[in-house]
């Protein structure tokens, strides 16, 4: 027995966030600061996500049109009803926020999403944006209001608990988004002083979703089908995200809802399907990014999906070390090939040791 959790047989009914954008299957993928690029979101979306969110991006750094930022913001293969495009956004300034939500949807975004999670220094106190916003809720209205007000798309808000358990203020802001026009919240169960340490409370997101009437997005800790169904029935949630679950396993979104709405788990990739999954997200790399980078930003990918094979250590030592694409690709044959033929399984369960997902 998985779980005994009653969301395990739950049936995950499809989200409508209006202006003609629904999410068929509400499982999502996380925004990741350097994970959730173009080609890691578009592989998730192929192999069952219902939606993905870009990595954050700087709402300044949008308006000032660097290249870098403009990359992160396109948008995988549009034309799939049900399953949306979302660039997220961060800022403090409601106009900066406001045209580069224009930016971002004139370039393809069919959701923009709003960053009041990001725990990190640079950003929620050297920018005061982030997570700094729920200190704020006035500041954070006018961002709402003005981005809501600048797109013909869908706006939602990706926020935590609050600033620290002496404010935990989602339900508030929760309210005060709702409206604003937002048209569905995510909550991460921590506050932002925690950062990514202890574990992520479930049941308060519960006090979440009583408040509003829009859809509610649990995240936080969902790494195996069964922390899915617990998150969703201990929230009341109308769907999850997941962040560091997804870490080589972009297949995972569909494995959670496939649990969700049979209670039946599907078995994982086999080893063969798992190495062409991987080299399919290696050569997306390569062409997104160009040789030099694309190698050397896919070692961790490439890391995450090998951990808990025999050698893999041995492997991910000797990879790190390669700079050609064409010797990497010849390792990961002569790593992934005699597993196979040995008839070696891996469970695909999310690496342990993984680094806490970004907010």
């Amino acid at each position: 027995m998985i779980s005994n959790e009653p969301a395990a047989s739950a049936r995950l009914p499809a989200i409508e966030l209006g202006s003609g954008v629904r999410i068929d299957t509400p499982v999502a993928l996380a925004p990741m600061s350097g994970v959730t690029d173009l080609p890691f979101r578009r592989l998730a979306r192929q192999l069952g996500a219902g939606l993905v969110v870009s990595e954050m991006i700087a709402s300044w750094a949008m308006i000032r049109e660097n290249g870098k930022t403009l990359r992160m913001a396109e948008v995988a293969d549009r034309g799939e009803p049900g399953c949306p495009n979302a660039v997220q956004l961060a800022g403090c300034d409601p106009l900066a926020m406001a045209e580069a939500a224009r930016m971002a949807t004139d370039r393809g975004a069919e959701v923009i999403d709003i960053n009041f999670g990001c725990p990190v220094k640079k950003v929620a106190v050297g920018q005061h944006a982030g997570s700094a916003l729920m200190r704020d809720e006035a500041a954070a209205a006018r961002i709402l209001e003005a981005t809501v007000a600048a797109v013909p798309v869908p706006v939602t808000l990706k926020m935590r608990m609050g600033w620290d358990h002496a404010n935990l203020n989602a339900p508030a802001l929760a309210r005060i988004a709702e409206a604003s026009g937002i048209r569905m919240l995510t909550v991460h169960g921590r506050t932002r002083q925690q950062l990514y340490s202890g574990t992520a409370d479930w049941e308060f997101i519960a006090r979440v979703k009583q408040a509003v009437r829009i859809p509610v997005i649990v995240n936080g800790d969902i790494l195996t089908e069964a922390d899915a169904a617990a998150a969703l029935a201990r929230s009341g949630a109308d769907g999850v995200m997941i962040g560091r679950g997804c870490y080589g396993r972009p297949w995972f979104p569909a494995q959670a809802a496939h649990f969700l709405r049979t209670g039946r788990l599907l078995p994982p990739p086999t080893l063969s399907r798992q190495k062409a999954i991987l080299l399919r997200q290696y050569h997306a790399m390569l062409a997104h990014y160009g040789h030099e980078a694309g190698v050397r930003l896919a070692r961790k990918h490439v890391s995450w999906y090998t951990r808990g094979l025999p050698g893999s250590a041995e492997f991910r030592a000797g990879m790190n070390r390669l700079d050609e694409a064409r010797d990497v690709e010849r390792l990961v044959d002569a790593f992934y090939d005699p597993l196979i033929a040995r008839g070696v399984v891996r469970d695909g369960a999310a690496p342990a040791d993984a680094a806490a997902a970004a907010a």
